[in-house]
């Protein structure tokens, strides 16, 4: 019993810990946000300048920064919408119409602006070049999203095998010469289809291929595109909840075709 005791004692100071650490970061990114607006973050932004690779591919280095910025970003991004929320709130209180709502309207439109720019602040706090780090994040959204295409792709294909499977049994099977011929231009359509579907695979940008690849030794490549959504979300975990269930729902409409 007192081995027990001193085990949840023990995890009692732990999570308190966690706790004030995390008050202290946000109370620390408050400060910050106060103290330097978007303005100033912009203007030091503006010193930075980066040449991308001419092959387009990712290092190992980058997806890395990518990661820890993502990380710094969602700290910074729930402050600032907490604040926000909480100078529309007052705006909403004092009146419309008076001088101390327009104020906390301003307040509200700065909030924001730090809340669209949190991952260029995050950045810069953790001493990258934002630049660098901008078309970083172009490259893994580009290589998160032909995921999901790809995954539509897979399904629509499911799709149109059994339709043109279907198409084909009618055309078999029809007595006469006009339903046969339109049954004959439906499948020539479904073939024109399936073509343009496989050429554009065979015409994916290499560097693209490349960088989904990289990518997934880290996490799964959703994630990124995901995580994008869930700044947005109001609830955590409503957005990979979401996603999750769209993987569901296409698993699922591939295997009833």
């Amino acid at each position: 019993m007192r081995r027990f005791l001193i085990v949840v004692l023990c995890v009692a100071f732990a999570l308190a810990g966690c706790k004030a650490k995390e008050l202290a970061d946000k109370a620390s990114i408050s400060k910050d946000l106060d103290k330097r607006g978007t303005t100033d973050l912009m203007k030091e932004v503006a010193n930075d300048k980066y040449d991308p690779p001419q092959d387009g591919r990712l290092t190992d280095n980058q997806v890395q920064m990518y990661l820890k910025v993502r990380e710094q970003e969602k700290k910074i991004a729930q402050v600032a919408k907490e604040e926000m929320k909480k100078h529309a709130a007052e705006a909403d209180k004092k009146g419309e119409k008076s001088l101390g709502a327009m104020m906390e309207g301003f307040k509200a439109i700065g909030s924001a602006a730090d809340f669209i720019t949190a991952d260029i602040r995050a950045a810069k706090d953790l001493g990258y070049n934002t630049q660098e780090y901008l078309w970083v994040k172009t490259q893994i959204l580009a290589a998160s999203t032909a995921v999901m295409a790809e995954k539509f792709s897979e399904t629509m294909s499911a799709s149109m095998d059994k339709a043109y499977a279907d198409a084909k049994k009618a055309y078999d099977e029809a007595q006469d010469e006009a339903t046969k011929k339109m049954y004959a231009d439906v499948l020539a359509g479904y073939d024109k289809s399936r073509q343009e579907m496989k050429q554009a695979e065979t015409q994916q940008d290499p560097a693209l291929t490349y960088n989904r690849q990289l990518l997934s030794k880290y996490e799964d490549a959703l994630n990124a595109y995901a995580h994008e959504l869930s700044k947005y979300e109001d609830k955590p975990g409503e957005v990979n909840k979401a996603m999750e269930q769209w993987n569901k729902d296409l698993e699922k409409s591939k295997s009833s075709q």
